[in-house]
């Protein structure tokens, strides 16, 4: 065995396939070895030679289905035995990544969640995502936790135990009026890093994926954005973070295994808001600012608001009618935006309708656009990519309208209307008119339904 400055390699040991265990998932251990050690048989085994295994580990860490061990010979084995003896003899200390996968992981405990605001007002993102939090805080048997940076936002605190949480950490300075990466990062992994909860969740916002971003960069841990589902694998305490991969086309389960904090995001609208409980109380930790304002190298001077046609909120509406590729031309979205009038509700659209320019690319609704849970969501002419359907799923009530019965949206829409959608909206969008007209006061000139009507 090699030495290096006299001190003896650790072995690595070669590795190799265990029996029956091999599940065939498409050669991702060939594809991970940088030292070409791995072919793969009719069966879509690996045949791995040991002349050219390097040890590194790398297509067991990929194999999903643990199939493959790293294999050390008796002299290896005898070799690191002695090795460990000597250690203790010695007094050392294990490695670093030894140490923080043995005794640094298990220093990192709850659940935390980010409180996004702005003026003081917080972001309902933020609420949903205290939400799920809880459940995986009730299943790690942990805590769950607020933070929240701002000025003038202590009232914040006692709205964060109302949707749930147990503690919460505040930092409230002036400097932290507006957002601003450097001072928002620096208060961050400063509550982080002395208190080391074991998962972070923020929302998937313009602000949060900014921030997300920065902490997990700084922190060097590892960060799955855009989530649609999050649950915790009891046995190994991990997060499970599952979301859209390869365009849409299948949903990755993704573990951060070996680094803590684990952090996620997670768009507005994709988990549900618990329910507001007033006069709930937690721990509440005031912690201090310290970083000076001129070590800080931007300065907000002004903010004016965006005031355009995409800045309406079409992830917040009860009522969305949507349109896709059907739609055909742009000018037929204005039947569409009749009868969202007559709902009360806004027009959103696919991402093929985007992509042709018929509508703003603040109306798409999927995977690229924005994610919505509304009360009412009325699809016509999509068919229904998992593109879309990541986006919109979650509605309280769907209505399909398409030609093709074999179309993919029906199997989420809880009503389907098979047929020629340039009939059908014209007639359903007729007929609430006349009902809207039947149950309108002498007074009113409103066509609008209400909302205990539709």
């Amino acid at each position: 065995m090699e030495e290096t400055a006299g001190k003896k390699k650790k072995p690595r040991g070669k590795a190799r396939l265990m029996a029956g265990k091999c599940i065939a998932c498409g050669a991702r251990c060939q594809m991970s070895c940088p030292a070409d050690a791995i072919e793969m048989n009719e069966r879509g085994e690996p045949i791995i030679s040991p002349e050219k295994c390097i040890g590194c580990r790398k297509c067991v860490k990929v194999c999903p289905a643990a199939a493959l061990e790293m294999h050390l010979t008796p002299e290896e084995e005898k070799l690191l035995a002695g090795m460990q003896a000597e250690a203790a003899e010695d007094g050392e200390e294990a490695a670093p990544e030894e140490a923080g996968a043995k005794t640094g992981i298990a220093a990192w405990q709850g659940v935390w969640v980010f409180v996004e605001q702005n003026d003081g007002t917080a972001h309902p993102v933020s609420w949903e995502l205290l939400g799920v939090g809880r459940t995986l805080a009730d299943d790690l048997g942990a805590d769950l936790s607020a933070f929240v940076l701002g000025s003038n936002v202590k009232g914040l605190a006692e709205e964060a135990f109302g949707y749930g949480a147990d503690k919460v950490y505040l930092i409230d300075d002036p400097i932290l009026n507006h957002y601003r990466t450097p001072s928002y990062l620096h208060g961050s992994i400063s509550l982080i890093n002395k208190y080391k909860p074991e998962i972070v969740l923020m929302g998937a916002t313009g602000l949060g994926r900014d921030l997300a971003g920065a902490v997990a960069t700084a922190l060097r841990t590892g960060l799955t954005a855009d989530c649609t589902g999050l649950t915790i694998d009891k046995k190994m305490r991990l997060l499970e973070q599952t979301r859209p991969a390869f365009g849409g086309n299948i949903m990755a389960t993704i573990l951060t295994e070996t680094c803590r904090p684990q952090m996620a995001s997670v768009r507005p609208h994709v988990m549900p808001k618990p329910q507001f409980q007033p006069g709930k109380r937690g721990e509440l930790f005031i912690e201090s600012f310290q970083l000076p304002e001129d070590k800080i190298s931007t300065r907000i001077l002004e903010i004016q608001p965006l005031l355009t046609e995409g800045s309406i909120n079409i992830a917040g509406a009860n009522v969305i009618v949507s349109g896709g590729r059907g739609l055909l031309q742009a000018e037929n979205f204005k039947m569409l935006q009749d009868l969202a009038d007559l709902l009360g509700g806004v027009v959103g659209a696919s991402r093929s309708a985007i992509d042709a320019g018929w509508m703003p690319h603040a109306r798409q609704i999927g995977q690229t656009g924005k994610t919505v849970r509304p009360k009412l969501y009325i699809a016509c002419a999509i068919s229904g990519a998992i593109q879309h359907l990541v986006g919109m799923q979650d509605s309280d009530l769907i209505i399909a309208v398409n030609r093709d019965r074999e179309a993919p949206i029906f199997e989420v829409a809880h009503y389907g209307i098979i047929g020629d959608l340039f009939e059908v909206i014209p007639a359903l969008t007729r007929r609430l008119r006349e009902i809207a007209k039947d149950h309108r006061s002498p007074n009113d000139n409103s066509d609008k339904v209400s909302g205990d009507k539709s």
